[in-house]
């Protein structure tokens, strides 16, 4: 599979997780600032569409949210 593979469904699960929890960008950002990591909803939104962010961001999204499972399909 290539990069550009991955990073698609990365991007799909974050999103999905989300979703999932009815939680929009805005609500994200003040999530993560609470916790001390500061950003925006607009940095989010790009971070989000291009795919390309680390696994610390994606653990950090997924801890505020309450997201304590995953169930990747691959």
């Amino acid at each position: 599979m290539a990069s550009s593979e991955w990073e698609e469904k990365i991007k799909g699960l974050l999103k999905s997780e989300l979703k999932r929890r009815d939680v929009t960008y805005q609500q994200l950002a003040d999530k993560l600032s609470a916790i001390g990591i500061p950003e925006t909803p607009e940095n989010i939104a790009n971070k989000i569409s291009r795919g390309k962010f680390s696994a610390v961001f994606l653990a950090q999204c997924l801890e505020v949210i309450g997201c304590r499972t995953l169930r990747l399909e691959i």
